[in-house]
């Protein structure tokens, strides 16, 4: 895989998206006997910029571009299916799901719907144990779809449904892993950016996975919410949210699984995959802090050995993380107004 292009200057936008992309969209109007000149001189690229192999454009350049085509042909698909998707389906599908109780159950409409609209593939959500995973049955015919507009479909509607699900929950989803059912193109390192996580080319099938916990949060935007985001509904897929709403959660489960490696800062961030920085900040933007989460998990440990059998408090206060006895009875005390002793008396009656 190549390695990652130096990164811009801070003030100017990153150009990461593969124009390979660009092409078959090029190539969508030539299927359809339109012209794509207009919508590339909107998107500010050139034709000979067009053709060159190893070109990239920015995000927005990408925005434009893919939203002028999507009007001048009547299709949001931008022919990456055997019938149109008439200007409007991806808003008449995202509002059929809006009334769900739950992540999960919106997902599973919007696969269901999905495929009403364009029989080419099938979408799935799939749970296997903490995990979950959309994935995408190909048909014969999308599969034998040249190489270029194969890939360019398969991203678009994983990127597309990743994004509408951040959306509806309000929150980053991170994500466990990609896989594509195809070789790693050249422009390969872009997959990092589109599809941050571990990737994996040659795979049986196109699926994301992602923590199965998101399934269970309730969506979070109405129908007003659904109108402001169609204005301008593209940004969507590669909008990177700030918050987290299982990040508390995960990072009580590092703390819990992984002791050794989660003893500060910066083992908790590289369990989770993002920036110390970042951890601190998400962590306050939900009320929380590492160090209330580090007494939680101690003190739930440290409750749980107490209520098994007659383990000695200096083993208990060892074992839960603590330094010594005495600075856990004191802190144990603080936090229950019992001590160890008598929380293990009250709860083995």
């Amino acid at each position: 895989m190549p390695s990652r292009r130096p990164p811009a200057p801070a003030s100017q936008p990153v150009a990461a998206t593969p124009m390979a992309l660009a092409r078959v969209i090029a190539a969508a109007y030539e299927k359809h006997g339109q012209n794509p000149a207009k919508a590339l001189k909107q998107a500010q690229i050139t034709p000979s910029k067009l053709q060159q192999s190893d070109a990239r454009i920015t995000a927005r350049q990408m925005e434009v571009l893919s939203g002028t085509a999507m009007q001048e042909l009547d299709d949001e698909g931008l022919g990456a299916f055997s019938r149109k998707l008439p200007w409007g389906s991806y808003g008449m599908l995202a509002r059929a799901s809006l009334s769900a109780p739950n992540l999960g159950v919106a997902l599973k409409r919007w696969c269901r719907h999905h495929g009403l609209l364009a029989d080419d593939l099938t979408l799935k959500v799939v749970t296997s144990g903490d995990s979950a995973a959309i994935q995408i049955k190909e048909s014969a015919a999308l599969d034998r779809l040249e190489r270029g507009a194969r890939e360019f479909c398969l991203v678009h509607v994983l990127r597309n449904i990743h994004g509408l699900a951040c959306w509806y929950i309000d929150s980053r989803i991170p994500l466990q892993g990609a896989r594509f059912p195809f070789a790693a193109p050249a422009h390969g390192d872009a997959y990092e950016l589109m599809f941050p996580g571990p990737l994996r080319f040659d795979a049986a099938q196109a699926e994301i996975r992602f923590d199965a916990r998101y399934l269970a949060l309730p969506l979070r935007r109405d129908e007003k919410a659904l109108q402001q985001m169609l204005q301008r509904a593209l940004p969507l897929t590669v909008l990177q949210y700030r918050r987290d709403r299982l990040l508390v959660q995960q990072v009580r489960q590092v703390l819990s699984s992984y002791p050794d490696r989660a003893r500060n800062a910066e083992g908790v961030a590289s369990l989770l995959n993002i920036s110390t920085r970042t951890l601190h900040r998400q962590l306050k933007e939900e009320g929380a802090s590492l160090q209330l989460l580090k007494d939680e998990v101690r003190f739930d440990r440290a409750k749980d050995l107490l209520n098994r059998g007659d383990q000695p408090i200096k083993q208990v206060a060892t074992a839960a993380g603590f330094k010594n006895e005495k600075s856990f009875m004191r802190a144990f005390r603080e936090a229950t107004a019992v001590s160890p002793a008598g929380f293990r008396r009250s709860s083995l009656g």
